[in-house]
């Protein structure tokens, strides 16, 4: 029998913190924990208070109400320099006269450390980044990705705890941006200390977190491992933010414990998961189901399937995979991913086809908020 794994210990706790900038809150009421070494995302669309929240994790901010410990001290008060954290910005901030070897020991040459002792620390940080080859070059001889390795490395030469990322990404093209995140993941590993990283980018929070927050409008809608958040959404719009997902209009007919029975578009029904969610008899609610999970067919679905009449739009090309997009007898737009190298022949505008999908593709939720 496997061990389970131990949580790590909390590092950060943030409790009840809100902030109120004048009659605007930019966070309510937020309570969460991360762990010391993990890779804690906060994800959210722009507003929804996720730098916010990283200020004053790095005191640039005071909460309004609320505490913030970190390694179990209260930081209410505590000037930025005197908390063990550092932070890397959009922007780098690197100084542009200095070369990558100095960019990055600025920090420990102010604190007067051992001249030796520099030496070492810093050209472990280089390597650890990948950028050996590269300490004697100026930061304008270095391309974006560069310059953010030389970002990491001056903030975690200084030996933080932990490391505050806001969207450091964001000014990377596309390829660059994904190479990126698996180095951030790797260097993570590496030095083995908390991140925390504020994006609004899913592919970046899923590529690269052990455990993400999802935040709206001032609000944590909910916190989980990827997998748990991308698989069981609390809310229509987690269920929307991460990844992509269908949300049908139902009706409830009964729900008993953790299961439902539903009215499908077109009169089908079927039971679905509630995982705990109470839902009443007539009340109207939104079956999730993801694209992938999702099989066409012309002819009849197989026995003991959820299924459901609907009517193709149209089916694009994307590669891997074919987008279907279909419209159920309520007029509400679905859509499935079928294989490239599977295409469903019938499968074209105007055509009458079929949806299905396994019992334990969908789960409910209850109605937009």
């Amino acid at each position: 029998m496997t061990a389970a794994t131990p949580e790590p210990k909390t590092l950060i706790s943030v409790e009840n913190v809100s902030k109120r900038f004048g009659d605007f809150y930019a966070t309510r009421e937020m309570s969460f924990a991360i762990g010391q070494g993990e890779f804690f995302a906060m994800l959210g669309p722009s507003g929804c208070g996720k730098t916010t929240m990283l200020r004053m994790i790095a005191g640039f901010e005071e909460p309004t109400s609320g505490a913030i410990r970190l390694d179990g001290q209260e930081m209410t008060g505590v000037p930025p320099y005197r908390r063990p954290v550092n932070t890397v910005f959009q922007n780098y901030a690197l100084f542009p006269h200095l070369s990558v070897f100095d960019n990055v020991a600025f920090g420990p040459r102010m604190r007067d450390t051992d001249k030796a002792a520099v030496e070492k620390r810093v050209k472990q940080m280089i390597d650890i980044v990948r950028l050996g080859d590269l300490a004697q070059r100026m930061p304008s001889q270095l391309s974006g990705g560069q310059r953010q390795r030389v970002a990491l490395a001056r903030a975690l030469v200084n030996d933080p705890k932990a490391l505050l990322l806001d969207e450091p990404l964001s000014a990377l093209d596309l390829e660059l941006r994904r190479q990126m995140q698996i180095e951030l993941k790797r260097i993570q590993r590496d030095v083995g200390i908390t991140f925390i990283f504020v994006t609004h980018d899913q592919e970046e929070a899923l590529t690269m977190s052990d455990r993400i927050a999802v935040m709206r409008a001032g609000r944590l809608e909910q916190v989980g491992t990827p997998e748990g958040i991308y698989e069981q959404p609390e809310t229509a719009f987690v269920a929307r933010f991460i990844g992509h997902a269908n949300l049908i209009p139902v009706s409830v007919e009964r729900a008993t414990g953790e299961r439902a029975t539903i009215v499908l578009p077109g009169g089908g029904r079927c039971d679905v998961a509630t995982h705990g969610r109470a839902f009443e008899a007539g009340a109207r609610a939104l079956l999730m189901v993801r694209p992938e999970r999702i099989e066409v067919c012309a002819g009849e679905p197989p026995a003991g399937k959820p299924r459901m009449p609907v009517t193709c739009i149209d089916v694009v090309f994307q590669g891997a995979v074919e987008r279907c997009a279909v419209r159920t007898a309520n007029g509400e737009e679905v859509v499935a991913h079928l294989e490239s190298d599977k295409p469903v022949k019938e499968a074209r505008a105007g055509a009458a086809l079929w949806l299905y999908w396994e019992p334990d593709a969908a789960l409910l939720l209850p109605p937009d908020a």
